[in-house]
């Protein structure tokens, strides 16, 4: 018998939660929570298997409050089941020591497989998520590949540039004039296929 907790502030969602899992064989609900503080006092007391973790609660978030769970438990296995498909929350939740990924449009079967998945050492992602890792992995490639493109000197300006030197300030320390770094960065810019210094910056950063 699994056991699972739930954390979704939705009464509707919470509910169906719930029912799809007292409804299925070989599941159990231990408790469910309307938010991260409820969470935290009773999930630690009944200990379960698996968390089914919405992100967006109130006061605190579902990424604090996975945080917290894995330092008081740490063998608990947190899925995120969410709305927010974004790159930076994803990262932001499997850094809080989440398992597994979810969309809530996910269907019913789906999540039941992945709390089967997590118990037998997987990470369960919706489709969408997967792929939106995978690119993320593959950006930075990219990214060094382009910026490897650059001449020297177009690194050298970069790099300063990145390290927050206006292009006066990039001239003085090269010994070249304003024009002059003003066109390498035309070129820098063309080769990045970006627009701005920003742009610019934060490529050679992540590269």
């Amino acid at each position: 018998m699994i056991s699972i907790a739930i954390v979704e502030d939705n009464a509707g969602v919470r509910q169906n939660f719930q029912r799809l899992i007292e409804d299925a064989p070989g599941f159990r609900c231990a408790c469910a929570c309307d938010c991260g503080e409820d969470a935290l006092r009773q999930i630690p007391r009944v200990r379960p298997d698996v968390v089914l973790m919405d992100l967006h609660l109130p006061n605190l978030s579902g990424i604090e409050c996975t945080a917290r769970l894995k330092e008081l438990l740490p063998d608990v296995q947190v899925i995120i089941v969410t709305v927010y498909d974004d790159t930076e929350t994803v990262f932001k939740a499997l850094r809080s020591g989440a398992c597994g990924y979810l969309l809530k449009r996910s269907a019913p079967e789906r999540i039941l497989a992945a709390i089967r998945e997590v118990r037998e050492g997987g990470a369960p992602m919706t489709s969408e998520i997967a792929r939106l890792v995978v690119r993320s992995f593959q950006s930075p490639l990219a990214e060094r590949q382009e910026t490897a493109a650059l001449s020297p000197r177009e690194q050298e300006i970069l790099a300063l540039l990145a390290y927050g030197l206006s292009n006066k300030e990039i001239a003085a320390k090269l010994f070249i004039s304003f024009f002059t770094v003003r066109a390498h960065l035309m070129h820098i810019y063309e080769k990045l296929h970006v627009r701005s210094r920003t742009e610019a910056a934060a490529k050679f950063l992540r590269s």
